[in-house]
């Protein structure tokens, strides 16, 4: 029988653990602020200097007219199956056509690029792509659970970045899941492609000169927002995807954070972890 005592014990207990658990709450928000905070001072530098690249881009993309999204896609499409730096494209995109469209624009280049490598992979150059993989023993881990639920873990490793977007949408051509379940999962990418977007269209607003206080909050408010959900959907997204594979939790972080870091610059086709 519990006595007085131990129930002031438990209480205490339980009022301690949820005043951790509120100060990391409220530590991570800070966190995200100051993420926000570093990130926009940063696209302001990067944006003050790129901003002659930017102009020629712009200017070349706008005397294509009504083409300019399609060449664009084209061209996004095009340097992912190369292995081209498609993020230095989605932040162009973001600059460029804005938050909606550059989106829009950049995941659907993004989504035929790793159609194509994808269909390469099954039907062109098998060989080239198990020799690549060779040195990867956990995509040979996850082959039997895309056998089981292809569709469903497809998008899963969109959301964590367990291996370079590129190679992934190679080495997926070799599995057994189906076309179809493979496109929709591309959907996946949304939220680290809105991520770069954002950036370029911070950028973007920079070499536009624009210095209205209230734009550049309301800049803040949302970079704190998409990167709070992104984050959140990574690391959901990563519990489901140990869950639904032999691959530990740990190590899916360790892998991610070492990939995420390899991609830089690489690709945003999957979500960020921060």
């Amino acid at each position: 029988m519990s006595t007085s005592a131990d129930r002031v014990d438990e209480s205490n207990g339980d009022d301690a653990e949820g005043g951790r658990e509120g100060g990391g709450s409220r530590w991570k928000t800070v966190g995200y602020v100051v993420g926000a905070v570093v990130v926009l001072a940063l696209l302001y530098v990067a944006g003050s200097r790129l901003g002659g690249y930017r102009d020629a881009f712009e200017s070349w993309i706008q005397g294509l007219g009504v083409w300019a999204p399609l060449v664009f896609i084209l061209a996004y499409a095009a340097g992912t199956v190369v292995f081209a730096p498609g993020s230095v494209l989605t932040l162009i995109s973001g600059a460029v056509f804005g938050l909606v469209w550059g989106t829009v624009y950049a995941w659907t280049g993004a989504t035929i690029g790793a159609c194509l490598a994808f269909l390469i992979a099954r039907y062109l150059a098998r060989g080239w792509v198990e020799a690549k993989l060779e040195d990867k023993p956990r995509f040979r881990e996850l082959d039997h659970s895309i056998g089981r639920d292809g569709g469903k873990i497809v998008a899963l490793l969109r959301l964590v970045p367990v291996f370079p977007f590129v190679l992934l949408n190679y080495g997926l051509g070799l599995t057994k899941v189906r076309f179809v379940h493979y496109v929709w999962a591309c959907f996946a990418m949304v939220p680290g492609t809105l991520l770069y977007v954002y950036y370029g269209h911070i950028a973007g607003q920079v070499l536009e000169g624009s210095h209205d206080p209230k734009k550049w909050a309301l800049n803040a408010v949302g970079l704190v927002a998409v990167l709070w959900v992104t984050v959140v959907i990574t690391k959901k997204a990563r519990a489901v995807l140990a869950a639904e594979t032999d691959l530990d939790r740990e190590e899916l972080e360790e892998t991610s954070e070492t990939t995420g870091k390899a991609e830089e610059g690489e690709h945003p086709g999957e979500a960020t972890d921060a």
